[in-house]
């Protein structure tokens, strides 16, 4: 499928992720179209120049007219959605999807698409600990990375039509990987992570705190404000990547925590330098 601004897009879920997909469709011409259960959302959105057309309702012209969907939903209710209302899908619609997790989603939706229908995954990986269309922004994507997630069903048109997605929108870096490779590094670089700053926010509980931090703890923990429907159903769903990596985390922590008893400080050095070395592979300024 050719994008181009005469395609029409239809977006399912206009939260954070969805919404700043709006706005970076919308501001490079795009008729942007939205559907989301949440009134003020809609009523945001329209008055805020983000989509051309929307509504709380399933409006199946709406749907009907799409070439592109792209679902911004959580992952339960992304399948009950494609399951309930692929009828209305235009025959060659592409579906897309921002979902965090892929393993569990992506073969349930492939098999039970309409045939004449596409379905390719994708991850945008940027975010902000703010929710809602209100606190949406294009200009998370510009350094951010985008996994384009194919199985053996999706054709090269439907991988060069999602990765031209990621292109539109302006994102730093375009990869690809199979859902399996993908469940396994998101657990990760991404979900252990949020445990991580879960996990400092909620092991001491010494007052005032806020009063007394520097920059190194705040910017430890900005992940910390988490919106617990999400990642709870997140964790739960990826639940065998994340537990192994929580594994490998507590490995690594448990030898620094011994080199410390020990006194060992040429081994915390060493930690030290590898650390060091690795983080200069992930600054933003790389990826210029």
């Amino acid at each position: 499928m050719k994008i181009n601004n005469k395609t029409n897009i239809l977006i399912v879920g206009l939260g954070i992720v969805g919404g700043s997909y709006a706005r970076g469709f919308t501001k490079k011409g795009f008729k942007v179209h939205a559907i989301d259960t949440n009134p003020e959302t809609i009523e945001f959105a329209l008055k805020n120049n983000i989509i051309a057309e929307g509504t709380t309702e399933i409006d199946a012209e709406l749907i009907g007219k799409a070439d592109i969907v792209i679902s911004g939903l959580y992952p339960h209710t992304f399948k009950e959605w494609i399951k309930e209302n692929q009828k209305y899908f235009k025959s060659g619609a592409l579906i897309t999807d921002v979902t965090g997790v892929k393993g569990c989603i992506v073969y349930d939706v492939q098999n039970m698409l309409r045939e004449d229908c596409e379905y390719i995954a994708a991850h945008p990986m940027a975010g902000c600990e703010r929710l809602g269309v209100q606190n949406s922004n294009e200009k998370i994507f510009y350094d951010a990375n985008y996994i384009v997630v194919p199985t053996e069903k999706n054709t090269e048109e439907a991988i060069d039509t999602c990765r031209h997605i990621g292109e539109i929108l302006q994102f730093a870096r375009i990869s690809e990987i199979s859902p399996e490779e993908h469940d396994e590094m998101i657990g990760f670089v991404s979900q252990l992570t949020h445990c991580i700053a879960m996990s400092l926010m909620t092991c001491d509980h010494t007052e005032n705190l806020e009063d007394y931090t520097g920059d190194s703890f705040r910017d430890l923990t900005r992940i910390a404000r988490i919106d617990e429907t999400l990642w709870s159903e997140l964790f739960l769903l990826n639940k065998d990547a994340l537990l192994h990596q929580m594994k490998l985390f507590t490995m690594e922590i448990s030898k620094l925590e011994r080199m410390l008893m020990e006194a060992d400080k040429e081994g915390i050095k060493d930690m030290m330098r590898r650390s060091t070395a690795r983080r200069k592979l992930f600054d933003k300024e790389r990826m210029d």
